[in-house]
């Protein structure tokens, strides 16, 4: 093995060792879609949390955020997650229900 080998191979062990540490993750947080409505409704998360959203409901719904994210129709027991890497508060609703909403502030 040349030097630069030796290198380049030691920059990958580092690298593999400190991969855990770069996508550790605050905690995961889970909605329930049931009875037409997001439970919780308002939920307060770190940055870096992914938020999945599961549909409990007999009938499909969707979860959108204008300009941020938007799931496909999702139909019972169907999951769509989003991570939040920016701080903010993101209003959600579903696109074939209206009136229902949510929020989730990211600290």
């Amino acid at each position: 093995m040349s030097s630069i080998n030796r290198r380049d191979f030691g920059v990958a062990v580092v690298a593999t060792m400190l991969l855990p540490l770069a996508t550790a993750r605050a905690e995961d947080t889970e909605v329930h879609i049931d009875n037409f409505v997001f439970e919780p409704a308002q939920l307060t998360v770190k940055v870096g949390t992914t938020v999945t959203w599961m549909n409990r409901d007999d009938i499909p719904h969707t979860v959108v955020c204008a300009g941020k994210f938007r799931s496909k129709t999702l139909d019972t027991d169907d999951k769509f997650g989003f991570t939040f890497t920016t701080a903010g508060e993101y209003k959600y609703f579903c696109s074939l229900h209206p009136h229902m909403t949510g929020s989730v502030k990211v600290e």
